[in-house]
C-alpha cells in the first residue's frame, strides 16, 4: 500500500444514509468511495484496497454478510465495520464472529463512528494483516514519566481481565487507553464494542446494552442485540460511565456480577464473557459520596483504576505529540508540513491546554487547514484571550525550559539532516543568522561535525 492513505468504502442501499455518513468521512479529511451494492461493489477494480469498508447488513441481492464472507473466501483482508437500522441478533453476533471490528445501529454515534474507522485504517496501513492484528502502539505518544508509568500499567493490566476505571480530564485519550489495553490482552482477536453513556437518551439506555425482544416497546419492531451480546467474547467500553442514570446502575451490575444480561421484553437471560472497561472525567468517589453514584458498581468497576495525566502535566511530551499529530494531518489532508517553527513551539509549550490533546489536536489541524507553508508558524495559531502562564506553568518553569532546550536540540539536528548538514540552509529554514545558529548549537551541545 503506498503511502496515501487508503480511502474508506461505503457500501449501502439507502442514498441519503450513504452520502451523509460520506459526507461525515469527507469532512475528517478522509478520502471516499460508496457504492449501492454489494455486486457494484464487487465490480470495481481491487488495485488498490480500502483502508476499511463500511457496510450495510441489508443491502439488495448479495447482502453484507454474504459479502463478508466471499471477502473471506477470496482471503482478501478488509477491515469491516457494520452498520444496520435493524440490528437482529443473529446477523449481529454472526457479523463480529466472522471478524468484523465493530458493528453500529442506526441512527449511531458520529464521534465512534469516526473512531472506529480511523483504527481500522490504522490496522490496515502497510501490508495486509491478519485478522486480530494488534492496534499499532504508536497511537499513544509520549516518553515522560508520567506518560511511561501510564504505559507500564496498560502492559501489566492487560494480561488480566480484571475490570479497569479509566480517569481523566476530556480530551485526554481515554478511549486510546481502552483501546490499547484491548490490543493487548488475550481478546483482541475479539470485538472491542463501544458506548457513551452520556451520548444516549436514558430511555434508551437499557435497549442499547442489553437489547430488546420484537414488540418489547413502541419502535422495537425487531428483535435486537445490546452492546453486552455483540462484545461477548471481547471487551465493553462504557465511555462517559459517571453519566449512567443511577436507575439503571442495578442492571448494570447484575449484569457484571452474575455475566449475564436480560434484553427488555425477554423472560430468559443471555450469558456472556466480557471484560469491562470504564472511563470518566468526574470524581466517582465524590458521586457515591453525593448518592448519585452506586457504590457497590463503583468497587466493581474499579478493580484498577489508571488515571491519565493532563497535558499540562506531561509538557515534555508536546514535541513528540506535535510531530506526530502533524504527519497524521498530512496523511489525512494530503498536505507536506514539516513541522512547526521554534517560536510557534514555545508558544505550544507555554500554553494551558485546559482541552488537553484532543485542544492541541484541533489547534494543529485548524492550523494547516488555513496554512500554506511548510512550517507552522506563530501566525497561524489562533488568539487566546488569556495570557499563556498558568500557576501550573510557572510551577514547573525548570521542567519547561528544559523541555524546550530538548525540542531545540532535536529540531535543529532533523533540520541539519534533512539539508546533509548545509548549516546556511539550516539556519535559513530556522529563521536564525548563521552565528545564532551556531550559538545555539554549542548552548545546546548540538554536534559540529554534521557533514557539509
Amino acid at each position: 500500500m503506498s503511502e496515501t492513505q487508503a480511502p474508506v468504502y461505503v457500501v449501502d442501499d439507502d442514498l441519503s444514509m450513504r452520502e451523509s455518513v460520506a459526507s461525515l468521512f469527507r469532512s475528517a479529511g478522509l478520502e471516499v468511495e460508496t457504492f449501492a451494492s454489494a455486486n457494484e461493489f464487487l465490480a470495481r477494480s481491487r488495485s488498490k484496497l480500502p483502508g476499511c469498508l463500511v457496510l450495510d447488513v441489508k443491502l439488495p441481492g448479495l447482502s453484507g454478510l454474504d459479502l463478508q464472507q466471499e471477502l473471506a473466501k477470496a482471503d482478501v483482508q478488509i477491515p469491516i465495520i457494520f452498520l444496520t437500522g435493524y440490528g437482529d441478533i443473529p446477523s449481529s453476533v454472526r457479523a463480529i464472529k466472522s471478524g468484523a471490528l465493530e458493528f453500529f445501529t442506526k441512527p449511531f454515534d458520529d464521534e465512534s463512528l469516526l473512531a472506529a474507522v480511523r483504527q481500522a485504517i490504522a490496522r490496515s496501513r502497510g501490508a495486509p494483516q491478519k485478522k486480530g492484528a494488534r492496534i499499532p502502539e504508536d497511537q499513544m505518544v509520549g516518553e515522560s514519566s508520567g506518560f511511561k508509568a501510564l504505559m507500564d500499567r496498560i502492559a501489566l493490566v492487560a494480561r488480566t481481565d480484571a475490570s479497569v476505571l479509566i480517569l481523566g480530564e476530556t480530551g485526554t485519550g481515554k478511549e486510546l487507553v481502552a483501546r490499547s489495553i484491548h490490543a493487548r490482552s488475550a481478546r483482541s482477536s475479539r470485538p472491542l464494542v463501544s458506548m457513551n453513556c452520556g451520548a444516549i437518551q436514558p430511555s434508551l439506555i437499557a435497549s442499547e446494552l442489553f437489547g430488546h425482544e420484537k414488540g418489547s416497546f413502541t419502535g422495537a419492531v425487531q428483535q435486537r442485540a445490546g452492546r453486552f451480546e455483540l462484545a461477548d467474547g471481547g471487551t465493553i467500553f462504557l465511555d462517559e460511565i459517571g453519566e449512567m442514570p443511577i436507575t439503571l446502575q442495578p442492571k448494570l451490575l447484575r449484569a457484571l456480577e452474575e455475566r449475564e444480561v436480560l434484553p427488555v421484553g425477554a423472560t430468559t437471560p443471555v450469558k456472556i464473557d466480557i471484560r469491562i472497561i470504564a472511563a470518566t472525567n468526574r470524581d466517582l468517589k465524590q458521586e457515591v459520596e453525593e448518592k448519585h453514584f452506586r457504590e457497590d458498581l463503583y468497587y466493581r468497576l474499579n478493580v484498577i483504576e489508571l488515571h491519565i495525566p493532563p497535558l499540562r502535566e506531561r509538557r515534555e511530551d508536546i514535541p513528540l505529540l506535535v510531530d506526530y499529530l502533524i504527519q497524521r494531518h498530512n496523511r489525512d489532508m494530503k498536505k507536506a508540513y514539516k513541522g512547526v517553527d521554534n517560536a510557534t513551539m514555545k508558544r505550544l509549550m507555554s500554553l494551558p491546554w485546559k482541552g488537553n490533546v484532543r485542544e492541541l489536536d484541533n489547534v494543529l489541524e485548524r492550523a494547516m487547514i488555513l496554512g500554506n507553508g511548510e512550517w507552522i508558524n506563530p501566525t497561524d495559531l489562533p488568539r487566546w484571550e488569556a495570557a499563556a502562564s498558568t500557576p501550573e506553568a510557572a510551577s514547573s518553569s525548570d521542567n519547561l525550559k528544559e523541555a524546550v532546550q530538548s525540542y531545540e536540540r532535536s529540531h535543529i539536528e532533523t533540520v541539519l539532516k534533512k539539508t546533509d548538514g548545509d548549516k546556511k540552509r539550516t539556519a535559513e529554514l530556522l529563521g536564525l543568522s548563521l552565528s545564532s545558529l551556531y550559538r545555539k548549537m554549542d548552548e545546546l551541545s548540538v554536534a559540529l561535525d554534521t557533514q557539509e
